[in-house]
C-alpha cells in the first residue's frame, strides 16, 4: 500500500511556505489515489472515490451510484456494449443506463428509504493489500501535477492582483538581453525593450518593475515586466506622495522617453491642494526620489488644464511662450517663442517639443520672432520641407 504517513507534515509545509491551502492539496490527493485504484481494479462507468487520512496515512475507497429511474435512463440490451461514461442515446433524450454507474430508485429505497432520484448512494471498496508499486507510481506523479497546478493557480491569482502595479523583486540573471526577476514563488521577464537604455543591474540586486501582464501558460506563470511603461512613473509617484495614491491629485496624462525625459501633466481635485507641488515635494525630494529610481531621468511636472492654449504653452516648460493660435479644426497650435528660447523649446534632436506634444495630444509648430523657419513636433522645419520638395521636383524633371 502507497505509504503517505509523512504527508501531514508536507500537506502544512506547503501551506505555509508556498500559499497553497492544504483542502486543495489533500483534493488532488484523493483524486490521484481515486484515478490509480480504479486504473488496476475498476469497470468501466464506475465512479470511485478516495478518502485519505492525513494523520495517520490510512487511505478507503467508495464506489458512487447515482439515483435513476426507469423514465430517465434507457436500459441496455443484452450484447450492447457499455461506454466509459453513460451516453445521451441518438434521438432518445434518456441517458443509457449502466449498473456500475446507476442504481434504480427502487433498488435505492431499499438502503435509504428518502432517497430521491439524483442522489448518490456510496459503497465501500475493498482496500487491496497489493495496491502495487505501479499504482503508488501513477499516484505520486498525478499528485505532484496536482499540486503543480494548485500551485500555479495560486500564484496565477495573487499576481493578477498586482497587475497594473510596481511589484519588487531581485535580478536572478541577464540572458541574451532578457532580464530575469525572481519573486520567489514566480519568475518575471524584463524584455529588452522595455529596459531603460544605458542601465545594468547585478544578479542578486533588488529592483522595482511595472507588471502589465499576467498570462497563464502551459510552462507556468508568465511575469511581463517593463521599466520603460509609461504609468511606472505614476505609481511610483503614489508611492512618494500621499495626495497621489489618495487620488487629491491626479496624474492626467504622461509622455516619457525612458532613460532620458519625461513630462507628467497633474491637476489637483481640492483647490486648497498644489499639485506640482504635492509632486515635486519638499525641496524636491519626492520627485529626485522617483528620478533616482529611474537612473535620473529628468522629470518635468506641467499643470493640466482645460484650455488647450495653456496647457500646450505649459507643456514647452522650461521655454517661456510669447504667444500662441490654436487651431481646433486641425488639432494644432503654432506657439511663437523669443529667438533665444527657440533652441530650449525645442530641446535637444526636438525632445521638448516631441514630449509637449505627446503629452497634450496636440500637434505643435514652434517658430522665433525673427526667423521665418518653422520647427513642428515632428522634427522639421517648413525649410527642410520645402528644400526636400524642390530636390524631388528637380529629381523629377530629370
Amino acid at each position: 500500500m502507497l505509504d503517505l504517513k509523512t504527508m501531514h507534515s508536507a500537506l502544512e509545509q506547503l501551506e505555509e511556505e508556498r500559499k497553497i491551502p492544504k483542502a486543495k492539496i489533500l483534493e488532488a490527493i484523493e483524486t490521484a489515489l481515486a484515478a490509480a485504484y480504479k486504473k488496476d481494479y475498476g469497470k468501466r462507468g464506475q465512479i470511485v472515490r478516495a478518502k485519505f487520512d492525513t494523520e495517520s496515512g490510512a487511505m478507503s475507497f467508495e464506489q458512487v451510484k447515482i439515483v435513476v429511474d426507469e423514465t430517465t435512463v434507457r436500459m441496455v440490451e443484452d450484447g450492447e456494449e457499455l461506454s466509459e461514461e453513460p451516453e445521451i442515446a441518438e434521438g432518445d433524450e434518456r441517458i443509457r443506463y449502466n449498473p456500475e454507474h446507476h442504481i434504480l430508485l427502487e433498488d435505492a429505497k431499499k438502503m435509504k428509504k428518502d432517497v430521491h432520484v439524483g442522489d448518490e448512494i456510496t459503497f465501500p471498496l475493498e482496500t487491496k493489500d497489493d495496491f502495487g508499486r505501479i499504482a503508488a507510481q501513477t499516484a505520486k506523479q498525478v499528485i505532484i501535477q496536482k499540486i503543480r497546478e494548485a500551485e500555479r493557480s495560486s500564484v496565477l491569482t495573487e499576481f493578477s492582483g498586482h497587475e497594473g502595479e510596481i511589484v519588487s523583486g531581485i535580478v536572478s540573471k541577464n540572458e541574451r538581453g532578457m532580464l530575469y526577476v525572481d519573486f520567489n514563488r514566480a519568475t518575471g521577464v524584463i524584455p529588452f525593450e522595455e529596459q531603460i537604455p544605458g542601465e545594468r543591474f547585478e544578479r542578486g540586486e533588488r529592483i522595482k518593475a511595472y507588471l502589465y501582464a499576467v498570462e497563464d501558460t502551459p510552462r507556468g506563470v508568465n511575469l511581463k515586466l517593463s521599466r520603460t511603461h509609461p504609468r511606472l512613473i505614476e505609481e511610483l509617484f503614489k508611492l512618494e506622495a500621499p495626495e497621489i495614491a489618495s487620488k487629491t491629485v491626479e496624474i492626467k496624462s504622461i509622455a516619457r522617453e525612458a532613460g532620458s525625459r519625461s513630462k507628467i501633466a497633474v491637476v489637483s481635485n481640492d483647490e486648497h491642494v498644489d499639485p506640482v507641488g504635492s509632486c515635486v515635494g519638499q525641496k524636491g525630494i519626492r520627485v529626485t526620489t522617483v528620478m533616482s529610481e529611474l537612473g535620473n531621468e529628468k522629470i518635468d511636472i506641467i499643470p493640466w488644464s482645460e484650455d488647450p492654449a495653456t496647457f500646450v504653452s505649459s507643456s514647452l516648460s522650461p521655454a517661456k511662450v510669447l504667444s500662441i493660435a490654436v487651431d481646433d479644426a486641425e488639432h494644432k497650435a503654432t506657439v511663437e517663442v523669443a529667438d533665444e528660447q527657440l533652441s530650449l523649446a525645442i530641446g535637444k534632436g526636438g525632445q521638448n517639443v516631441r514630449l509637449a506634444a505627446k503629452l497634450t495630444g496636440w500637434k505643435i509648430d514652434i517658430k522665433g520672432i525673427k526667423s521665418d523657419a518653422v520647427t513642428s513636433s515632428d522634427g522639421e522645419t517648413v525649410e527642410e520641407v520645402a528644400v526636400e520638395e524642390t530636390a524631388s521636383e528637380e529629381k523629377a524633371a530629370e
